[in-house]
């Protein structure tokens, strides 16, 4: 890669950031548009649900969320190549392809209304749901095992513990809190994508500082 093209990559990293605070933004603003919404009790994905009174609002708030965040994300897969241990490399790969199954996914089939309806395309969220969940947990565990293998890239290998500690925080206590924290719980296991991108998009800039010799990469 020519060295001119490999600095405006990491240029580009500055993205991640642009996507979580589009996507921030949208969390904290959206509702001001949507009479009577409980974000400790409700989903994010309320805002954004085919009838919510707060769709096109949040449309414009989280614009770039997607945009820049695939962005980054496939400079990331770019830049690795060759410089980071398989691990490390494919956790980036399945990241990036839980993102475009997100931003795919939930296009396709938004919630009809806030909650659960149990039509057809509120069946089809909860299959992304899954799709995204998993995607995510496979991407972290191989992050944290390339990062701390031989301390190839151990500051990163801690962040992807922290997004999965608070992944699994956020969905145990969904699942042991009463339904008026609901959404407070989601927000953990939501903002943990979230801000993992961002991580992503600092450590392009940085360019993924390996510590493993890139003939030990795989």
């Amino acid at each position: 890669m020519h060295p001119s093209a490999t600095v405006w990559i990491r240029r580009m990293g500055v993205l991640g950031l642009f996507s979580m605070i589009s996507y921030t933004l949208a969390v904290l603003v959206a509702p001001a548009a949507y009479p009577g919404y409980d974000w400790l009790a409700q989903a994010v994905s309320d805002l954004s649900a085919a009838n919510a009174p707060s769709r096109e609002l949040w449309n414009r708030l989280a614009s770039l969320y997607d945009v820049c965040g695939l962005t980054v994300l496939m400079l990331c897969c770019v830049y690795v190549q060759g410089k980071l241990n398989r691990p490390l490399r494919i956790g980036v790969y399945a990241f990036t392809a839980m993102r475009w199954v997100s931003a795919i996914g939930y296009a396709y089939f938004p919630l009809t209304d806030s909650g659960f309806a149990g039509s057809f395309q509120d069946v089809m969220h909860m299959v992304v749901t899954a799709m995204v969940v998993v995607l995510s947990i496979v991407s972290l565990l191989l992050t944290m095992i390339g990062g701390f293998r031989k301390r190839a890239l151990p500051a990163l290998a801690v962040c992807a513990s922290i997004a999965l500690c608070l992944m699994f925080g956020g969905s145990i206590g969904i699942g042991i809190a009463p339904p008026s924290l609901f959404g407070l719980f989601e927000r953990f296991s939501v903002f943990s994508a979230v801000c993992y991108t961002a991580v992503l998009g600092v450590f392009l800039m940085l360019g993924f500082p390996n510590r493993v010799p890139e003939a030990d990469a795989a």
